[in-house]
C-alpha cells in the first residue's frame, strides 16, 4: 500500500475521533461504524476518495455548513406551529436524562389525548 494511501486512512480516522458522541442513543455511535469501515486498508478507494471523504468528515465536525448556510427567523417559526423547533430542542436536550418513570409516563400520556 502507498505512503498516500495510509495518509487518507489515517486523516479519516482521526477526523471519526473527533466526532461527538451521540447521547440519545449511546449504544450505537456512527464513529465506531465508521472506524470499522476505515480501519482497514482501503484498496477500493483511491487516496483522492480519501481525502474527500475526510474532508467531508471535517467540515460536518466544524459546522462548516450551518455557518455558510445561515437558517434565518422564518424558517424556524412555522406559521402553523412557531415554537415546533424550540419544543424539539428543548425535548432532545431533557430525553437522554429522564428515568424509567417519566419515560413511560410521557408514552402514556402520548396515548391517552384528552381535549
Amino acid at each position: 500500500m502507498s505512503r498516500q494511501a495510509i495518509n487518507g486512512q489515517r486523516h479519516i480516522l482521526r477526523a471519526l475521533a473527533q466526532w461527538p458522541r451521540d447521547i440519545l442513543r449511546p449504544e450505537i455511535q456512527l464513529q465506531e461504524v465508521l472506524r470499522k469501515r476505515f480501519a482497514e486498508p482501503l484498496a477500493n478507494l483511491s487516496e483522492q476518495e480519501q481525502l474527500r471523504q475526510a474532508n467531508a468528515l471535517y467540515s460536518l465536525i466544524h459546522n462548516r455548513y450551518k455557518t455558510k448556510y445561515p437558517i434565518t427567523g422564518s424558517l424556524l417559526q412555522p406559521k402553523s406551529h412557531p415554537t415546533y423547533y424550540s419544543e424539539l430542542i428543548k425535548e432532545l436536550e431533557e430525553a437522554p436524562k429522564r428515568t424509567y418513570v417519566e419515560r413511560l409516563w410521557l408514552r402514556l400520556k402520548g396515548f391517552i389525548r384528552l381535549q
